[in-house]
């Protein structure tokens, strides 16, 4: 339990010292107008009060990524509690502050003209369609899981079977998700979003003073070792840090930042809107990795399994439990709304943020209903044939869900290139090695994971009966984080030697 309040501690500190740190290095300023402000339309540039942005901010970026991703990572062992710490404070945090911050400066823009604007016009169109992908891989995972949860809790197939219910559910969600994509962000966003995010906080608390209390809640702690706990089919690297993603760091969130970045009155805000969200977000993810560590590690299945609760079936299986058997009835429907109701919002502003992604590329203004559903109407049907043709099969949801967890963190891995090209072209010293470095390893963690897992070369190379060893991940993402640095070093050469004569005197 030693390593759990540890972990809590140095998140606290991370937000408090290093937060500041970041701040100061971007250099907010309070007499600049923001977007919200500046270009107010009534549907997406909307000044909401900081308290509402903050818990916006929270759900969006969450959503069950901390809880499942969490659950998940706790099977690799003590070291998912290192990685939640170190990535959130280091990375994860500063993604999501550098994204919704530049999104500001450069009037609500979104992820892929950020881009465009610091890498160039082809990335930014590499990152459009990447960017895209990904919200509808968001969107169809987070109907996916919802519909299969509610399918057989709520029948409405009247007598047809749980896959008609499962179906009936996804078009329930999907038809939600139209409606309030193309309402503005204050009418459903902005109005019920903070109270589901206050029942995940509040059911996060709950968990963590049960867990404190209890006399049988043993945790593995740091000193016992660091060893694979999941075995050498899962290596930790590079396998950890794509499973727990939203509670260290998720490219998703640099989609979803600017979002936010359209309703902030102050650019002062965007240390505890945008740095504060993640770092609540880790302590989410901390919280549910101590969980999952009593369940798979300390003693903790043997006792609910007692009880006549069942953790067979995963993540969402583990928090109903979980929940049931600390709190009650009362926790029943708090899971329900965190495994359920959480989903959903993110999925929502994933094709919110989708839809302005194409918005501001097609320069079309959304203000009219008419240019909403132009745009909306082709994504939520290909979304529907993603989902249609994956229910059909048993393995579709693991497929997609491969496919989502390591685009996002690939996603991730462009957002801190990004950054840290502004950070190289924009000041002076050394700023630059605070996204420098989290990029490198990410560049490293990705490209590993596309190696070795079956989403990538291995689709090839397994049927042939030549896969690429897991063994080899250390060497792949050893090589990769050289090659990374020698590019970055080689491309980055004119804008340090621009730089260098602009602080020159003469």
């Amino acid at each position: 339990m030693y390593t759990f309040l540890i972990s809590v501690a140095a998140l606290v500190v991370g937000y408090l010292l290093y937060g500041a740190f970041v701040d100061r290095v971007f250099g907010p300023d309070s007499t600049r107008k923001t977007p919200a402000v500046e270009k107010a339309d009534g549907v997406d540039f909307v000044p909401m009060p900081t308290w509402k942005v903050f818990m916006i901010q929270f759900l969006n970026i969450a959503g069950t990524g901390p809880i499942f991703g969490a659950i998940m990572g706790a099977m690799f062992g003590p070291s998912a509690f290192l990685w939640i710490v170190f990535g959130c404070i280091f990375a994860g945090a500063v993604h999501d502050y550098f994204t919704g911050m530049l999104s500001i400066r450069h009037g609500g823009a979104a992820l892929p003209e950020i881009v465009g604007h610091y890498l160039g016009k082809g990335t930014k169109t590499v990152m459009l369609c990447f960017s895209v992908l990904l919200m509808l891989l968001v969107g169809a995972v987070f109907v996916y899981s919802p519909a299969v949860i509610l399918g057989p809790m709520v029948d409405l197939s009247f007598g047809a079977g749980g896959s008609t219910s499962m179906m009936i559910w996804v078009f329930i969600i999907l038809a939600y998700y139209v409606v309030a994509t193309l309402l503005p962000v204050d009418k459903i966003i902005g109005k019920i979003y903070p109270v589901f995010a206050v029942a995940l906080l509040f059911m996060a608390v709950a968990l963590c003073f049960c867990l404190l209390r209890s006399d049988t809640a043993a945790v593995p702690e740091l000193w016992d070792g660091l060893a694979n706990r999941k075995g050498p089919g899962a290596p930790i690297f590079p396998c950890l840090f794509i499973t727990i993603a939203c509670g260290a760091i998720s490219g998703f969130h640099a989609t979803q930042s600017p979002l936010m970045a359209r309703c902030l009155k102050d650019e002062k805000l965007g240390r505890p809107v945008f740095y504060g969200a993640m770092i609540t977000e880790g302590l989410v993810a901390l919280i549910w990795a101590a969980v999952a560590s009593w369940v798979f590690w300390g003693g903790g299945k043997e006792l609910i399994l007692g009880a006549g609760f069942s953790v067979d079936g995963g993540a969402p299986a583990v928090v109903t439990a979980v929940s049931k058997y600390w709190l009650g009835i009362f926790g029943g429907i708090l899971a329900i709304l965190g495994v359920v109701a959480a989903p959903i919002t993110s999925g929502d502003t994933a094709f919110r943020s989708a839809r302005l992604i194409i918005a501001d590329f097609l320069k079309l203004d959304q203000k009219p209903v008419r240019n909403r559903l132009v745009i909306s109407v082709p994504l939520f049907a290909l979304s529907g044939l993603l989902l249609w043709y994956n229910i059909a099969d048993p393995k579709g949801f693991d497929r997609i869900w491969g496919y989502f967890g390591w685009a996002n963190q690939t996603l991730a891995v462009f957002s801190l290139w990004t950054v840290t090209s502004y950070l190289v072209k924009k000041k002076r010293g050394f700023y630059y090695l605070i996204t420098l470095i989290p990029a490198i390893f990410m560049t490293s963690v990705t490209f590993t994971y596309f190696c070795i897992e079956k989403i990538g070369f291995n689709l090839i190379l397994g049927p042939l009966g030549h896969p690429i060893p897991a063994s080899w991940n250390l060497a792949i993402g050893g090589v990769t984080a050289v090659v990374s640095l020698v590019l970055f070093i080689l491309l980055s050469r004119k804008a340090f030697r621009n730089r260098n004569l602009s602080c020159n005197p003469a």
